[in-house]
């Protein structure tokens, strides 16, 4: 029996005008920069003794303007949020390394992103701030093991967005985030009035129809909102790649694309209990068993390792889902029968959480076809829809044999692989780093 080889979807960086796109963006972001006077440590520093707050007024700028054109797009169906990067919130090493990383810039007047530009035209002081940038990478990188429990753990919050710190809906977030820059810019300009002896008067009048521009979209990002679910879910489609072999003459490869019903349906994304149980030694792929039963049924029998994640609570689980497993994860969900996973996948899909699968039969098929031999468990002729099918002598969770089958007893274990390793969305940077 052969493994799948993971299928991974072709990005544009094989063409080589994405290069040129790469190069045209970047030298426009350093332009800006240096336009902006990012590559004067003095104009850099003078911010931090409020008598020039160009940085703070340009920084401010860019993340209003991306963050209304992001979840407009959003709102209009252009853009899936959920397959956007968006950086794991680790509160107390953020914390930390922010204070170091501030005092680091009034010291010696850039950032790392500054300094690059700096040094990118000639200036001293730039490429001996990004030398010293390197010496300290090096000593965090010799460093690290020292604490790297704390820096990975405290206040380690995952993917974590203000909509969901304070429980509002992403268009009203929008909104308050730009009356906050816009209050932020008009008080940044009162700062150097008073401690620059900076003349407001000829500060361009355009300005004000800027602001008045970005707060127009922002409440139009409030009036337009955000997809449903069921809207989202509607609009889902997969492409598979499927080879069928002929004889005595090359395999025929079909680019199929399904909608999401169509992947139900055609049962493309329902494993065995055979594949699910193999694909813990598959090297190529790291399975996560997400038990969507009640408590009280993961309790009275669950596979080996399985987390229990009751559907009624599956969408709190998603921006964890989203953020830190490793690209090729595959999750596998599982209820009773099929049923509530089925529910389950719904949902994750619609969120584009990626690589789900759902255990064909359920937790009743799995004991069919691995609990055969243990008479303790008893069949139940009348479970209703996606309830458990057998009588248990007793709670015990993962430790009855079949939770746990040998891997050596069923190593010559044969079934149609259908999970395929669909592309992650890769991690991007951002900000002033």
């Amino acid at each position: 029996m052969n493994f799948p080889l993971p299928e991974f979807i072709v990005v544009s960086a094989s063409n080589p005008w994405t290069y040129v796109l790469f190069g045209v963006i970047g030298f426009a972001f350093g332009y800006v920069l240096e336009m902006s006077g990012f590559g004067d440590s003095r104009k850099l520093a003078a911010q931090f003794y409020f008598t020039e707050l160009t940085v703070l007024k340009v920084m401010f700028t860019a993340i209003v303007v991306a963050m209304v054109l992001t979840f407009g797009a959003v709102g209009l169906g252009i853009l899936d949020f959920s397959q956007v990067w968006v950086n794991p919130t680790y509160l107390w090493s953020g914390i930390i390394g922010g204070l170091i990383m501030g005092v680091g810039f009034i010291v010696g007047g850039f950032c790392p992103t500054t300094s690059l530009a700096s040094a990118s035209t000639g200036k001293i002081d730039g490429m001996l701030f990004m030398l010293g940038g390197f010496v300290g990478a090096a000593l965090f990188a010799e460093t690290e093991p020292l604490f790297t429990h704390w820096y990975n753990n405290a206040g380690y919050y995952g993917r974590l967005t203000l909509d969901q710190v304070f429980n509002l809906p992403i268009g009203v977030v929008v909104l308050l985030v730009v009356l906050m820059a816009l209050f932020m810019f008009w008080g940044a300009e009162q700062l150097e009035r008073i401690f620059g002896k900076k003349d407001l008067s000829r500060e361009p009048k355009l300005r004000i129809a800027g602001a008045g521009a970005l707060v127009a979209l922002a409440l139009a990002v409030v009036f337009i909102g955000s997809p449903s679910l069921e809207d989202k879910y509607n609009k889902l489609t997969f492409t598979r790649t499927e080879t069928i072999e002929q004889l005595n003459a090359d395999p025929i490869v079909n680019t199929i694309t399904y909608t999401a019903d169509q992947m139900l349906a055609n049962r493309l994304v329902f494993v065995t209990p055979a594949e699910s149980f193999k694909a813990k030694y598959n090297q190529s792929m790291k399975p996560v068993y997400l038990d969507v039963r009640s408590e009280a049924d993961y309790n009275l029998y669950h596979i080996d390792g399985a987390v229990n994640v009751p559907l009624e609570r599956i969408q709190e689980v998603i921006p964890v889902l989203l953020s830190e497993p490793p690209a090729n994860t595959v999750f596998i969900v599982m209820s009773n029968d099929e049923t509530a996973a089925v529910a389950a996948w719904k949902i994750l899909a619609a969120d584009s959480v990626p690589n789900v699968y759902i255990l064909e039969g359920g937790i009743n098929n799995w004991i069919a076809f691995f609990g055969t031999d243990d008479v303790s468990l008893r069949p139940n002729p009348n479970a209703g829809d996606d309830q458990l099918g057998y009588f248990f002598p007793a709670a015990l969770g993962n430790r009855y044999e079949s939770c746990s089958p040998s891997p050596i007893e069923y190593e010559h274990l044969e079934f149609e692989a259908k999970i395929k390793l669909q592309l992650k969305r890769d991690k991007s940077g951002g900000g002033c780093g």
